[in-house]
């Protein structure tokens, strides 16, 4: 049960993060429907659960290397991937793509925090 709310957490917090970036972040736009943007934070939920642990580990010594900026480029890339095959999302530049990761990856972050905050209460 745990891991299907972990799932629907991160899904809205993904779509919420998305629509944040869309707002707030010229040459990043999100031009779909809401079902476009569920499958667009279905997608993005399923490779930063199942690929980016796997990317993590194999560079993890790297990671350490830079003091972790390596993770930032890790989820541009991501997100770069993201743009590539869902069609209603467009990044335009670097710059815009490393101002969406952030907003995104601080979206993730937040969500992580609460939700280890509320598993410790319970």
């Amino acid at each position: 049960m745990k891991l299907v709310s972990h799932i629907i957490l991160h899904l809205a917090a993904n779509a919420l993060a998305i629509l944040a970036a869309d707002y707030f972040i010229k040459g990043f736009s999100f031009a779909g429907n809401f079902k476009d943007l569920m499958i667009a934070a279905l997608a993005l939920t399923a490779i930063n659960t199942f690929l980016r642990p796997i990317v993590r580990l194999v560079l993890s010594p790297f990671i350490l290397l830079t003091l972790g900026l390596l993770s930032i480029v890790i989820n541009a890339a991501i997100l770069r991937i993201l743009d590539i095959f869902q069609n209603p999302l467009t990044i335009e530049g670097y710059k815009t793509l490393l101002l969406s990761t952030l907003i995104i990856s601080a979206a993730n972050m937040m969500l992580m925090v609460s939700a280890k905050i509320s598993y410790k209460k319970e």
